[in-house]
C-alpha cells in the first residue's frame, strides 16, 4: 500500500479536498516533495513555521533539550528548566500585567483556558465574542466562534455566548456586569485579515474595563511577529487582561499559552484545586524550541524587516483580478473575485510550485502567511509565479 492509500485508509478526514503534497523535505521557506518538485511554502503551516522550515538553530535547542529529558511528568509539578526559561522570556516580552504563563498544547486550549479562567476570576455566567470570529475547533472554543455552519452538527454548545459586530461601538454596549469575558481577535484571521478601526480595542478596553470584563486576545495567529510586532495588542496602544498564543510560538511544535497576571493564574490553584490541568502541556521540548523562536523572532533585524516584507507583497502582487488585499505585517488577505476564482488560483499556484490557501469562511479571498524569515528576493519570485497565476484564472479550464 502506497502513501497515498494509506492516508486515505487510516488517518482520518477533514475535507473531500486535501491539497495532497506528499512531503520529502522542508527547508526555510521550500517545501520538496517526493518526486523532487519544490514549493514556495507562503502559508508556513498557517502561520507556525515562523523562523522556516527545518531552522538550525531551533533543531539545536530542540536537540539539546531531547538529550536532556522529554516528558517527565504532568504540568505543574516538576521544576523544568526549558519551561521556566521560555515563561521568563514571554514575561520579558510582555506588559508587568501579562506576567505568568499556563502552557498547553494549542492554541484552542489556550482559548479554552482563557474563557475558563475568566469566569473564574469575576464567577460570572456570559462571555461575548464576535462575529466572524474564530478560537478553535473544541466544544468551548467552538462555542465562542461565529461559523454557524460548522457549528450546527455538534450543538449543544456551552451557553451563555452572545456575539457582537466586530468595529461597532454600539455593540459594546452589550458588555454587561454579568459578562466574564470578552474574547477577540485583535485582527480577525478567519474573516480575512479584518483590521480593527481607529479607536475601536481603545474603547472596548475602556468599556470592559468599566463593568469589570475580562478582556481576552486572541493571539494564535497574530503574535509571535506576524503583524510586524511581537503581538498585535502593541500596535492599538492597550493590554488586554489575558492573552492567547499558540501556531508560530512552537516554530513547528504543539505548544499554546494564555497568559495573564500572577494574582489571576492563582485563582486555578484552588476553589478547586487543579482547576485547570493537562498532561502534555509545558513539554520541555516545545517549551525549548519556543523560547527560541522567540529569541530569533525579537531580533531588531528581523522585527523591523517584517512590514518591508509585507509591503513588498502589496507592490508585487498588484493586478487588475486582484479586488483586495487586506494586510498587517506578513498576514494577508488576497480577495479575488468570488470563490470559484481563488479556487483556481489555489489549484494552478500549487502546480505552479507556490503554496496559497483558503480562509475557512472567507472564501473570495486566499490567505498569504509565510514564515517571517522569508528573504525579498524569495518573495519576488513567488509573486512572480502568482501574476502568471492571476494571468490564467480568467481562462477557461
Amino acid at each position: 500500500m502506497n502513501n497515498k492509500d494509506i492516508f486515505f485508509k487510516h488517518l482520518a478526514p477533514t475535507s473531500h479536498q486535501p491539497v495532497l503534497i506528499e512531503v520529502e523535505s522542508a527547508k526555510g521557506v521550500i517545501i520538496k516533495d517526493t518526486s523532487g518538485k519544490e514549493y514556495y511554502d507562503l502559508i508556513a503551516g498557517i502561520g507556525v513555521a515562523t523562523v522556516g522550515h527545518n531552522n538550525e538553530q531551533l533543531n539545536k535547542a530542540i536537540i539539546a533539550q531531547l538529550e536532556k529529558h522529554a516528558h517527565v511528568m504532568v504540568y505543574g509539578e516538576y521544576i523544568q528548566s526549558a519551561v521556566n526559561n521560555l515563561a521568563v522570556k514571554l514575561s520579558q516580552l510582555l506588559p508587568d500585567q501579562l506576567s505568568n504563563s499556563y502552557f498547553v498544547n494549542s492554541g484552542t486550549e489556550a482559548n479554552e483556558g482563557a474563557v475558563k479562567l475568566a469566569k473564574r476570576i469575576t464567577g460570572r455566567p456570559k462571555i461575548i465574542a464576535f462575529k466572524k470570529g474564530y478560537h478553535g475547533n473544541t466544544q468551548g472554543s467552538m462555542s465562542v466562534s461565529s461559523n454557524d455552519s460548522k457549528k450546527q452538527p455538534y450543538r449543544p454548545l456551552i451557553p451563555g455566548v452572545k456575539f457582537i459586530r466586530f468595529n461597532n461601538l454600539d455593540d459594546l454596549k452589550f458588555i454587561d456586569e454579568e459578562v466574564a469575558g470578552v474574547i477577540i481577535e485583535p485582527v480577525q484571521g478567519d474573516a480575512g485579515v479584518i483590521i480593527p478601526n481607529p479607536g475601536f480595542l481603545s474603547a472596548l478596553r475602556e468599556r470592559c474595563t468599566q463593568v469589570g470584563t475580562q478582556l481576552i486576545f486572541d493571539e494564535v495567529q497574530t503574535g509571535i511577529g506576524r503583524t510586524g510586532k511581537m503581538f498585535a495588542f502593541e500596535h492599538f496602544g492597550i493590554i488586554p487582561d489575558i492573552i492567547t498564543l499558540a501556531k508560530g510560538l512552537g516554530g513547528g511544535l504543539p505548544i499554546g499559552a494564555f497568559i495573564s497576571s500572577y494574582d489571576n493564574m492563582q485563582l486555578l490553584a484552588k476553589n478547586p484545586m487543579l482547576g485547570h490541568i493537562t498532561t502534555f502541556g509545558g513539554n520541555p521540548v516545545a517549551c525549548a524550541s519556543a523560547k527560541t523562536v522567540l529569541d530569533i523572532v525579537s531580533e531588531p533585524a528581523l522585527m523591523s524587516n517584517i512590514e518591508v516584507k509585507g509591503q513588498l507583497f502589496d507592490q508585487l502582487l498588484a493586478h487588475p483580478e486582484v479586488k483586495n488585499i487586506r494586510r498587517i505585517g506578513l498576514m494577508l488577505a488576497i480577495e479575488l473575485e468570488n470563490e470559484e476564482m481563488v479556487n483556481k488560483a489555489i489549484k494552478l499556484a500549487l502546480d505552479e510550485g507556490v503554496i496559497i490557501y483558503w480562509f475557512l469562511s472567507t472564501r473570495n479571498a486566499f490567505r498569504i502567511s509565510p514564515p517571517l524569515t522569508i528573504t525579498k528576493e524569495e518573495i519576488r519570485r513567488s509573486c512572480e509565479i502568482l501574476i502568471k497565476v492571476f494571468n490564467k484564472i480568467q481562462l477557461p479550464d
